[in-house]
């Protein structure tokens, strides 16, 4: 009786990850009008995204340190994140844009969103019957579509960046509620917790630590992507034929980030039938070659400068929870927890790096140049999952499909 309230229960945890996690986006989705409105410079424009990222590596940290996951009700942890995360990107309405303070409502919001996704993937493993690849897609296909949907608001309410804030906020205060609601498939195992003793031994394992490389290159490219590509379509369709650039940038925005739900889902199942290296590596060409040409197409033919965003949004997300997956495949039982946090604490302050890079370099070298130092990521995730490929212990990779 149980499974037949699966599909509700999974559909509506998925939502709720979607609605609240539009919280990760909200301000960096009104950016062009930011700029205009405060004359923001490059690093305080990087901060409305990467203070979110070093939340969430803060937040991930100390809720694996403490057991928080295990220690309090899953759907109560939950509710209370998206609620503390839904009011401080509310209070950005309060405070100076171009200060500090909003910067650190930036940063208590993404702390907030350590208590939802990981949370999240907990609560929908409850219902797992043989098919935690395809969940575990779900979920990661309702982060890339959350972290879409804050541009389809900006389309809704063009003329007031203000309104996309307040509709981020109550999206999320939506969901903290209804989170109450969902009924669980079982008792939520308990989450691996983080133990800084065991780093070393980790860090020595050959296999993993490749896994581990091919994670970070992946992660050099995917946020800054997606912080910085409403910003480039706005001014490739600035001076065009279009009666308002910004709401046209927002839309194709949205379409090529949230299309990459497809692309996760797709790699998942792609994943456990040709092999988690195959998919890893198939996905990291093609976004760096994405990478390198999109850049320079500011000026081309607005179709094709589509056509090479999508794929790029496609392929930049379809091998994301592959790496968690051979972290857990090739880790000591015991050393996962401790390996997924480590492996997801430094891909996300690597992502930091890249993410007030693009600014940089888009003002001295263009476009161009910003994209194409992203692909060096991908580029150096490829040969890290390459050299994994031909290790004896990637026959314990997706049932040996490697």
């Amino acid at each position: 009786m149980a499974q037949a309230g699966k599909p509700f229960a999974v559909g509506m945890i998925t939502i709720c990850q979607l609605m609240a996690l539009a919280l990760w986006f909200s301000a960096t989705a009104v950016l062009p009008q930011l700029r205009a409105e405060f004359d923001l410079g490059a690093v305080q424009s990087s901060l409305f995204t990467s203070s979110v990222l070093l939340g969430f590596v803060l937040g991930t940290l100390i809720s694996a340190f403490f057991g928080l996951a295990d220690r309090v009700e899953p759907r109560r942890f939950w509710a209370a994140s998206a609620l503390i995360a839904a009011t401080a990107n509310l209070l950005i309405l309060t405070v100076p844009v171009d200060g500090v303070v909003v910067i650190g409502l930036r940063l208590i919001t993404g702390v907030c969103m350590a208590g939802i996704y990981p949370i999240g993937m907990k609560m929908v493993a409850t219902w797992s019957r043989g098919d935690t690849g395809f969940l575990v897609g779900l979920l990661v296909g309702a982060l890339t579509m959350g972290s879409a949907l804050p541009h389809l608001f900006a389309v809704a309410v063009p003329l007031d960046w203000r309104m996309v804030i307040v509709i981020a906020s109550i999206s999320a205060y939506i969901a903290g509620v209804a989170i109450l609601f969902v009924k669980l498939g079982g008792t939520p195992g308990k989450s691996p917790r983080f133990d800084p003793r065991m780093v070393g031994q980790i860090w020595s394992n050959k296999p993993l630590r490749h896994a581990c490389y091919g994670y970070f290159g992946h992660m050099w490219e995917l946020y800054a992507m997606w912080g910085w590509i409403g910003l480039f379509l706005y001014g490739a369709l600035s001076g065009r034929e279009f009666d308002n650039p910004g709401i046209w940038a927002a839309l194709l925005t949205f379409a090529i980030v949230g299309i990459g739900a497809f692309g996760s889902l797709a790699g998942g199942l792609l994943a456990d039938r040709i092999g988690r290296t195959t998919v890893t590596m198939a996905a990291m060409a093609v976004s760096g070659i994405c990478a390198l040409v999109a850049g320079a197409l500011g000026d081309a033919s607005v179709p094709i400068l589509i056509v090479v965003c999508i794929v790029w949004g496609i392929s930049v997300i379809a091998d994301s929870a592959q790496f968690s997956s051979c972290v857990i495949e090739l880790a000591d039982p015991h050393q996962v927890g401790t390996a997924l946090t480590m492996q997801n604490a430094i891909g996300f302050l690597i992502a930091l790096g890249s993410i007030h890079l693009v600014p940089v370099i888009a003002d001295g070298f263009g476009w161009w140049g910003a994209f194409a130092m992203l692909a060096v990521g991908p580029l150096l995730g490829f040969i890290a999952m390459g050299r994994l490929r031909n290790m004896p212990e990637a026959i314990r990779l997706a049932g040996g499909r490697r």
